[in-house]
């Protein structure tokens, strides 16, 4: 009996020692970025200098298999490697694996991912499904405030991965930047490394594409606008940590992105880099500045999407003047009239930073109601005291301060396109639904 209890001392040992020399060399990710047709985007953190690559096959076809290009990690760059699966073709599901340093490394969570379908001119544009959230404090207790740890309920992320998104849009304040962080490099780094290498987030990362915009605690310290010293350092590090498509447009340094899923189509805007103080007096006020706006209106009326999703960091209907919505600036009724004017149709606002959640719907003469979704927050101290703003445009059964996300689901013939907008608690559980029809978001 004793010789028998050795053995299996001996074999959990074995199999402990195995778990661990499968983990030591990777500090965070596999997180899938960007999918297109051509192309997939895998990222990947790990803990020292090492060679990495991915091997991948269409799950109908084990037998073939591609690999990406071998990449070296490197300290300066925080040891993160972007690796091109570039043999993908449209509308295929793939399966994949981690190699370093040659050899395979193993994980109890699945790692798959999709390349975009080429449906145009051939079919209705197939469903799709993608989360939503933001505001994602991951405490750090030797630098956190005193007191009550201000993140929390971490298990929501495992309430996002098992509603099996296709993909998902980070809204903003991803990332709490500290004190100790904003001024350098290195803390920088820090503060995305310890955030990104949560465990409960890890399978969310792993088999689905993310998306991601900023808010003031990605970009520097609390409201932080243009001024910000260290801005271009943020910038890199967002740009780095992150896998969207672009970073910037129309010559605009930035965050500012744009990508398309099937019948959707999602404008990705920075509302910090060009966000002018809040405290001058006589100058047009702005969050966005004239140039990205510009672009936007542009490529709103280039768009032949059924849903237009404009995705920014502050709330942009709300009424309310607290902190730093847009009705506080004068962005909001400059892109209010050109929407009017050029025509627009399709256009929903997603936005995030409050710490509660609510719909706005505002009803416009002579055109379609405009919504704007706002969901936060995931991981950070919710705001109680939400009932007490007065927004004139919420949907009252809208409001949630909890810990929440969003699922947006996309379904219907062309001519009968819908979204369904399903808000979560942190367990999973259901706590509004809103339906949009396509047909009813035209003039």
């Amino acid at each position: 009996m004793k010789n028998l209890k050795s053995y299996y001392y001996t074999i959990i040992s074995i199999l402990v020692t195995i778990n661990i020399s499968f983990s030591q060399n990777i500090k965070s990710g596999p997180m899938l970025g960007y999918s297109e047709m051509k192309e997939v985007l895998i990222w990947i953190q790990t803990t020292s200098e090492t060679k990495v690559k991915i091997k991948y096959w269409v799950k109908s076809n084990p037998d073939k298999s591609f690999f990406t290009d071998e990449i070296i990690t490197q300290k300066q760059n925080a040891f993160v490697a972007k690796l091109i699966a570039d043999k993908v073709l449209p509308s295929q599901k793939y399966d994949y694996q981690v190699f370093i340093n040659g050899k395979l490394e193993k994980f109890d969570y699945p790692l798959n991912f999709q390349s975009k379908v080429l449906w145009e001119h051939r079919m209705d544009a197939p469903d799709l499904k993608f989360a939503l959230g933001s505001c994602a404090f991951i405490n750090e207790t030797e630098v956190d405030r005193p007191g009550e740890p201000y993140g929390g309920e971490y298990d929501i992320y495992t309430s996002i991965f098992q509603k099996k998104p296709d993909f998902m849009i980070w809204g903003g304040d991803n990332v709490y930047l500290r004190e100790v962080d904003w001024d350098t490099q290195t803390g920088i780094y820090h503060r995305y490394t310890h955030s990104r290498s949560l465990k409960e987030l890890q399978p969310l990362l792993a088999s689905t594409h993310n998306y991601a915009i900023w808010d003031d605690h990605d970009f520097g310290p609390n409201d932080s606008d243009k001024s910000f010293y260290n801005k271009q350092k943020t910038t890199d590090a967002f740009k780095l940590f992150w896998g969207n498509n672009t970073y910037g447009v129309a010559g605009l340094e930035g965050t500012t992105s744009q990508f398309k899923w099937n019948d959707c189509e999602f404008f990705m805007l920075d509302d910090r880099f060009y966000r002018t103080s809040a405290r001058r007096k006589g100058i047009k006020s702005t969050i966005l500045g004239e140039k990205q706006i510009d672009w936007l209106i542009d490529a709103l009326l280039y768009s032949n999407a059924a849903f237009k999703f404009v995705v920014v960091g502050s709330q942009f209907l709300s009424s309310s003047a607290s902190k730093e919505n847009f009705n506080n600036y004068s962005d909001r009724e400059v892109i209010l009239k050109q929407l009017a004017d050029e025509r627009i149709p399709g256009v929903i606002f997603i936005s995030g930073d409050r710490h509660f959640t609510e719909v706005s719907k505002m009803e416009r003469q002579g055109s379609y109601p405009l919504y704007d979704f706002t969901i936060s927050p995931l991981g950070s101290k919710p705001f109680k005291n939400a009932d007490k703003e007065v927004n004139f445009y919420r949907i009252p059964e809208s409001l949630l301060t909890e810990r929440n996300f969003g699922t947006i689901e996309v379904s219907g013939s062309k001519q009968e396109r819908q979204l369904k907008l399903t808000t979560f608690n942190v367990k999973g559980e259901e706590k509004f639904i809103i339906v949009i029809k396509s047909k009813d978001l035209k003039y």
